[in-house]
C-alpha cells in the first residue's frame, strides 16, 4: 500500500536523518497525494529519497510524527502488538517493579501514547490525533500483550487541544477500580487513577527516590550518640534490659552514657516539599529517617500521603503540613533570622543570654535533608524567566534550612529549564544564601522513561543531590 508523500524542503535542518521523530509544518515543501488527518504519510527528501513514515495532522504545528524508519502498511493491532512486546521486554530487563511506565511515547517509537501499569490496571493517555484515531487497535493490543483486568483512559490534558481533540476520560476495557495499590522499591502505595495527577502517579522518579538512601543514616553524632562496646548485661537502661540489643555488643549510647532504645537514633530529619502523595517521605522512612515533615498545598494529596504512610507503618515518624511551599520555606527562614537577631540583640545589650522579651513562633526549624520536587514551573519558553525566579526562590530558602553539612535534594521537571540553566539557577541561589554546594549526584528520569539521543524534548527531568555548607 502506497501512502501520500510529504516532500521536505531542501534547506531545512536535517533533524529527521538524525533520528528526531517530529516534522514541523514549516519543513514541508509539498504533498503528493491526499492525506486525511491521522493518515500515514511517507516522508521524502527534496531529492525523492525515502526517510520515514509517520502520521499526519495538518492542524498541529508538528504536522508529522514518525513511527517507523522503514515502510509500513498500517498502524493496526498487529503493529501495536509488536511495539508493545518490545516495550514489555525493555521493562522486564531494566525495571524491577511490576508497576511502571510501559509505553513512553517517542522513546518507544509510539509518539503521542503513554501507558502506565498500576497493579492489574493500565492507564492510557492518547495525546495526538494519530493515536486517538487508533484507540480500538491500541486497546486490543494492550489487552493481548499485558492481559490487564481493566484499561482506563486519562486523556484529560490540554495538549490535545493543539491536535483538535477534546479531553476524554473513562473505562475503555474491563473493570477499573478508582483506587489501585502499587509497589515501588518495596513500599506499598495507593494510586487514584481517576483524580490523581497525570495518570495517577509519577514513576519517573523511582530510581531517584531510591538514591536518597545514603542520606538517611549517619546523624546520631549530632545528638551526641555513639556506639560503644558493651557486654549484654551492660546493654540496659533504667527501664530494664534492652531485648533487641542482647545479640550485639555495639550499643548506641547518649552523652550521659545511657543506652538509646529509639531504633531510628541514627536517622536524618527530613523536609519534603511539594510532597504530592508522599513518595519521597515514604522512601526516607524506609531508609531510616528519624522524623519527616511532609508538606503539600493540597489537603487531598496530604490525606493520600497520610494513608500511604499508615499502610507502611511509618505514621509515628511523619508530621503532615498543608501549606504553600514557597510561603512555608520563607517563614522558616524568617524565623531563623529572627532567632539570630534576638541573640545578637541580647549580646549587644551586654547580657550573656539572648533577648527573650519577644515571643517566638514555631518558625525557624532546620533539617538534615531538604527535598524539593516541585511541579513544572515553565511549560513554555515564555515562562522560563518566571520559572528561574521560582526555582531560585525555593532553592535559596531550602538550602538555608539545611543543617550544616546536610543535603539539598532538588529537581525540575520543566523541559524548557535546560540542565545547565537549572544548575546555574541553583548556584545563583547558593551565592545569595552564602552557601557552598558540593554536587553528590546528578540524575534524570528512570529506566522506564528512556531517552532518544538527539531528542532534547525527552530530557525533561533534572535531579540533583547537593551537600550544603556555609561560606
Amino acid at each position: 500500500m502506497k501512502h501520500p508523500r510529504a516532500i521536505l524542503l531542501r534547506d531545512r535542518k536535517k533533524r529527521v536523518e538524525q533520528g528526531h521523530p517530529w516534522v514541523y509544518a514549516s519543513e514541508i515543501d509539498r504533498m503528493e497525494g491526499e492525506a486525511l488527518p491521522g493518515d500515514l504519510v511517507d516522508l521524502h527528501s527534496h531529492q525523492g529519497r525515502y526517510l520515514a513514515t509517520g502520521y499526519w495532522n495538518p492542524q498541529s504545528q508538528i504536522i508529522v510524527r514518525i513511527v517507523s524508519y522503514q515502510p509500513i502498511e498500517a498502524m493496526d493491532e498487529d503493529f501495536f502488538r509488536e511495539r508493545f512486546e518490545q516495550c514489555a521486554l525493555h521493562r522486564s530487563r531494566f525495571v524491577q517493579d511490576h508497576d511502571c511506565r510501559l509505553v513512553y511515547g517517542e522513546a518507544d517509537r509510539l509518539p503521542g501514547l503513554i501507558v502506565d501499569r498500576f497493579g492489574d490496571v493500565l492507564v492510557v493517555q492518547l495525546l495526538t490525533l494519530g493515536m486517538d484515531a487508533r484507540r480500538e487497535a491500541i486497546t486490543a493490543a494492550l489487552a493481548a500483550v499485558f492481559t490487564p483486568k481493566g484499561i482506563y483512559e486519562r486523556s484529560d490534558v490540554s495538549v490535545r487541544a493543539l491536535e483538535g481533540l477534546e479531553e476524554r476520560t473513562g473505562v475503555i476495557y474491563g473493570e477499573c477500580p478508582r483506587i489501585v495499590d502499587i509497589h515501588e522499591n518495596g513500599l506499598l502505595l495507593e494510586v487514584d487513577i481517576v483524580e490523581g495527577q497525570k495518570t495517577g502517579y509519577f514513576f519517573d522518579q523511582r530510581e531517584n527516590r531510591a538514591s536518597i538512601a545514603p542520606l538517611m543514616k549517619g546523624w546520631g553524632w549530632r545528638s551526641g550518640i555513639k556506639l560503644e562496646e558493651r557486654s549484654p548485661d551492660e546493654a540496659s537502661d533504667d527501664t530494664g534490659a534492652l531485648a533487641e540489643l542482647q545479640e550485639s555488643t555495639r550499643v548506641p549510647v547518649n552523652a550521659n552514657g545511657k543506652a538509646v532504645t529509639f531504633p531510628y537514633w541514627d536517622g536524618a530529619t527530613v523536609l519534603e516539599c511539594f510532597a504530592h502523595t508522599g513518595s519521597f517521605t515514604l522512601h526516607a522512612c524506609q531508609y531510616g529517617a528519624k522524623k519527616v515533615t511532609c508538606l503539600d498545598v493540597s489537603s487531598h494529596a496530604i490525606e493520600t500521603a497520610r494513608r500511604n504512610t499508615a499502610r507502611n507503618g511509618f505514621e509515628d515518624r511523619v508530621e503532615f503540613v498543608v501549606a504553600d511551599a514557597f510561603e512555608y520555606l520563607r517563614s522558616q527562614v524568617k524565623g531563623l533570622d529572627e532567632r539570630a537577631e534576638r541573640g545578637r540583640a541580647g549580646l549587644a545589650a551586654g547580657g550573656k543570654m539572648p533577648d527573650t522579651s519577644k515571643p517566638m513562633g514555631n518558625a525557624g526549624r532546620t533539617w538534615d535533608v531538604v527535598i524539593l520536587d516541585p511541579p513544572a514551573f515553565a511549560k513554555s519558553k515564555s515562562a522560563v524567566p518566571g520559572a528561574i525566579r521560582g526555582y531560585k526562590d525555593i532553592n535559596l530558602h531550602g538550602m538555608k534550612l539545611v543543617n550544616e553539612g546536610g543535603y539539598l535534594v532538588t529537581a525540575s521537571c520543566s523541559y524548557h529549564m535546560r540542565p545547565d540553566l537549572f544548575l546555574e539557577t541553583v548556584q545563583s541561589a547558593a551565592v545569595d544564601a552564602g552557601k557552598q554546594l558540593r554536587l553528590i549526584e546528578w540524575r534524570a528520569a528512570g529506566k522506564d522513561h528512556p531517552q532518544i539521543l538527539g531528542v532534547s524534548e525527552g530530557h525533561y527531568l533534572k535531579f540533583a543531590i547537593f551537600e550544603v555548607r556555609s561560606r
